[in-house]
C-alpha cells in the first residue's frame, strides 16, 4: 500500500494538541472564553454569553470531553497498531 505520507505520527500529534486545548479548556476556561470574544471582535463580531456561569461550566466540560476523546483515540491506535 502506497502512503503519501506517515499516518500514525500524524494522528499522534493530532491526539496531542486536542489533549492540551481539552486541558486548557478544563483548567482556564474564561480565558479560552476571553480569547473566542476577543477573535470575535476582530472580525466585527460582538459575542457576550447570557450567563457568564453557564458558559464557564459548558467549556469546562467541553475541555473534559475533548480530554476523554483525545485519550480514547490513543489508547486505540496504540491497540490497533500492535495487532
Amino acid at each position: 500500500m502506497c502512503r503519501l505520507f506517515p499516518v500514525l505520527p500524524v494522528l499522534y500529534v493530532i491526539s496531542g494538541v486536542s489533549l492540551v486545548i481539552g486541558l486548557f479548556l478544563y483548567l482556564k476556561p474564561r480565558d479560552a472564553i476571553r480569547i473566542q470574544i476577543a477573535f470575535y471582535k476582530s472580525i466585527n463580531w460582538r459575542m457576550e454569553p447570557v450567563s457568564m456561569e453557564k458558559e464557564v461550566r459548558s467549556t469546562r466540560w467541553m475541555g473534559l470531553f475533548l480530554m476523554l476523546a483525545s485519550l480514547a483515540s490513543v489508547i486505540t491506535i496504540l491497540m490497533k497498531t500492535r495487532i
